[in-house]
């Protein structure tokens, strides 16, 4: 027996020398730009599936290679792709250095390219994965594209991502005043700064923003539950300082009174490009294609980044954003108990001009971010990064909506109004500290992060009053007890709502939460990813109430895993994931048969857990990007009604669907965006009494099923033409069922079909640009439960001057 197990030894070392002899290798050195080692980037063969990862010292090396001419290619998040020709002769070693366009420090830092085809950031993932290696999707829209589009509301730049829709646009109430998107099938917020919290009871202003970023499925293992979204987060990248004098001056003029003007400039502080700072700032004027809707906002936000050494670096950056305009109340046509008046678009007959609201009943919301971070390099394999976020938003004066007044078989809505009047404040603390180093050959990178968040949300808001009846097509009645239907002037509603109560109530709520996320390279092109969250979260009684006893507390776990190979390196991936996201439900009172109060119930957080798979590509040396993926996500433990009064958990929806992304540089001048997504969503376990969760039936406020966006421009690059460029692109959405209901009836908003186009000159220093949205003038529809119409033809013609 031992015989033959050294004899079988010897032979395969014979198979070994002998395969050696008929082979050979590659090595080499990768160092920065300040001489530095260049750890952990990616060295591969071109057109091959054989590659290595440089280790701690910046050394690789590249064994079995077959004989013959190869090209080698580097790449890395924050530095340029490289590449070398190379002879391998059989039996030998050939040596490949390469020199690094970066410096060491550069190679931690996040970087956002100027074009969102890149998408290489550690904000997704909090950690340095390029696009091929993340196992989760997600869409980026660059601040360069919001310039081609003519973009001067954030709104507008949301049209370019698979798979989300506006269902309605920003209220300022307090809590959840901003605009409502769909994101595969369910509620989405932009909450999210830098991957901080960034309160929003209004609108974002687009000037400080280098790019937006969709995640896309459940994310609450690495961005908690506070700010959640089972369908995907939106995240928005501010604008950072950079060591060299620079900026643009520009401004819009469009449709409906528009007149925009934006600063952005840049400068170093220090003669060492050690300090700088940068402000963006913008003023912002705009009508409404109907009868009322003005808007006036102010917004500025200065930046500072200081490195004091090549270890430790500080980033400061402040948002102030002040806003007050006349807001459309949403225009609810259910009560969501009664048949519908009227189940389609056309017998509803709502007058598009109309607002319902006049620009003397407006609202503010003063809003002001605060970020501070400070980054520091423990070692050559391990950096700590401390995150300081602080908001504050207000909503400030009269939100209005309106809503069926429940009288049978007639055509009048009843218009209700409140006195807006609620403070909230934030702080977020996190710690975190990543590690990038290798085990065996394996690359390995590991994200270990604690995280403190605390909410305080005061509000002393009046009550409600219904001041008046309204019909779709503009008729005005009283509504009793009122003799009159209340003027739409602010003295007349601050006297309706003078005798309808106030609230006095504050609560505050933290959480505590502890994350980890490993990435493994088992091979270059083999990874696999394993997270896990667990977050602790208290909610205290009502400081000023106090008979109230809905304080609580909740334990949740997220895990997260995902699994990426790339057949060819970094060109190709396929992966998989899992993911999760969960909301603390707070507990609910508990009824007798004749409703009389017995006691409160409590329960557990919901949870949806998502399972996704697809193909990412990134061909023809970087002129092609593109994502397919294909996912299925449920939400789970759904509190849903128990009978007249009270309530139970076990509710439950379901969301499938598809999704293509794609961003290519076919040619020379020319660039392409498109995208489409295919939904089904259905409530799978419900209550079939409810209004909200009829088990078959759609939840609500998906967003159509069928939705293609598409932008393309031409820049001539030579010739008498040179710096000009033409842009043309749209939109579709398909009918989309915002009332799905047995006993109510559904209601459909019919499908739409945008064209968009842009002529332009874009020179080092000047940009001149038109643009027409909507050129065919369609009559199209939002909704969440609602109609709410979209504007017709409109332009936008914008100056700029680049320094």
């Amino acid at each position: 027996m031992i015989k033959r197990l050294l004899f079988l030894i010897s032979f395969l070392f014979s198979v070994t020398a002998l395969f050696a002899q008929t082979t050979g290798s590659i090595k080499g050195k990768l160092t920065t730009g300040d001489g530095q080692p260049g750890a952990y980037v990616t060295v591969r063969i071109d057109r091959s599936n054989k590659g290595a990862i440089s280790n701690e010292k910046g050394e690789y090396i590249i064994k079995n290679v077959k004989p013959g001419n190869w090209t080698l290619k580097i790449s890395a998040v924050d530095a340029v792709a490289q590449d070398q020709a190379v002879t391998v002769a059989a039996g030998q070693t050939a040596t490949v250095d390469f020199v690094l366009n970066s410096n060491a420090a550069q190679l931690h830092e996040v970087t956002i390219s100027d074009k969102a085809s890149r998408r290489e950031t550690r904000t997704v993932a909090k950690l340095p994965l390029k696009n091929l290696e993340n196992p989760q999707v997600y869409t980026s829209v660059s601040a360069e594209l919001m310039k081609q589009q003519g973009v001067t509301n954030f709104d507008d730049a949301m049209r370019n991502v698979p798979g989300l829709s506006r269902t309605w646009e920003s209220t300022g109430r307090g809590g959840d005043g901003g605009t409502y998107f769909s994101l595969r099938g369910f509620e989405a917020q932009p909450n999210l700064i830098n991957g901080l919290p960034g309160l929003t009871s209004g609108n974002l202003d687009p000037a400080g923003i280098e790019e937006i970023q969709v995640m896309k499925g459940p994310s609450g293992t690495l961005f908690g539950g506070s700010f959640y979204g089972y369908g995907g987060i939106i995240n928005t990248i501010t604008k950072k300082p950079y060591y060299k004098f620079g900026g643009e001056v520009a401004y819009n003029i469009g449709s409906f009174d528009l007149h925009r003007l934006t600063v952005d400039v840049n400068t170093p502080l220090s003669k060492t490009k050690k300090i700088a700072m940068r402000v963006n700032a913008a003023l912002h004027t705009e009508g409404s294609f109907q009868d009322a809707g003005n808007k006036k906002s102010f917004y500025i936000a200065p930046s500072f980044v200081y490195e004091v050494n090549n270890r430790l670096k500080f980033d400061l950056m402040v948002e102030v954003l002040e806003e007050k305009r006349a807001a459309p109340p949403v225009f609810f046509h259910s009560n969501r108990f009664d048949p519908l008046h009227a189940k389609t678009i056309e017998a509803f007959n709502l007058n598009n001009k109309l607002s319902f609201t006049s620009n003397d009943l407006t609202i503010r919301n003063p809003r002001t971010n605060v970020q501070g971070q400070m980054q520091y390099k423990l070692s050559q394999q391990w950096n700590s990064q401390t995150v300081v976020s602080y908001g504050t938003v207000k909503s400030d004066g009269i939100y209005t909506y309106i809503w069926d007044d429940s009288v049978p078989d007639d055509n009048w809505y009843g218009q209700d109004f409140h006195n807006e009047n609620q403070h909230t404040k934030t702080l977020d603390i996190q710690q975190n500290f990543n590690g990038d180093f290798k085990i065996g050959n394996m690359r390995n990178r590991l994200l270990v992060g604690l995280d403190y968040f605390n909410r305080s949300v005061r509000d002393n808001g009046s009550g409600w009053a219904t001041g008046r009846l309204v019909t779709p097509q503009g008729d005005v009645a009283a509504s009793a007890p009122y003799p009159a239907p209340v003027p739409l002037n602010r003295y007349s509603i601050d006297t309706l709502l003078a005798s309808s109560g106030s609230s006095l109530s504050k609560r505050v709520n933290s959480s505590y939460s502890a994350y980890a996320s490993n990435v493994l390279n088992l091979t270059p092109g083999l990874m696999v990813m394993v997270s896990l969250r667990a977050d602790y979260f208290d909610t205290k009684d009502d400081k000023n109430t106090p008979d109230d006893d809905e304080g609580y507390s909740q334990f949740a776990v997220s895990p997260k895993f995902g699994v990426v190979y790339q057949p060819v390196l970094d060109k190709v991936s396929i992966f998989a994931n899992y993911m999760n996201a969960f909301i603390n439900v707070a507990p609910a009172d508990v009824f007798d048969a004749d409703g009389n109060k017995i006691g409160i119930k409590s329960f557990k957080p919901e949870h949806a857990n998502q399972w996704e798979g697809g193909v990412k590509a990134n061909l023809l040396d970087d002129k092609l990007q593109a994502t397919v993926s294909v996912y299925n996500t449920k939400v789970s433990n759904r509190v849903i009604p128990d009978g007249a009064y009270n309530s139970r958990q076990g509710g439950a929806v379901r969301s499938k669907g598809i999704e293509f992304d794609i961003n290519a540089n076919p040619a020379p001048g020319l660039n392409l965006v498109a995208g489409y997504s295919h939904i089904d969503i259905k409530v799978v376990e419900g209550d079939p009494d409810d209004f909200y969760s009829e088990p078959g039936r759609a939840p609500g406020g998906q967003g159509p099923q069928n939705l293609a966006n598409l932008w393309a421009t031409y820049k001539f690059t030579h010739g008498a033409l040179k710096d000009f460029g033409l842009g043309l692109g749209g939109n579709y959405g398909s009918k989309y069922r915002v009332i799905d209901n047995s006993k109510t009836g559904v209601f459909d908003l019919p499908s739409y079909a945008l064209l968009n186009g842009s002529v332009f000159y874009n020179s080092k220093k000047i940009r001149v640009a038109v643009n027409v949205n909507n050129i065919t003038g369609e009559t199209w529809y939002i909704g969440y439960w609602s109609v709410n119409p979209q504007k017709p033809r409109n332009f936008v013609a914008s100056l700029a001057y680049k320094f």
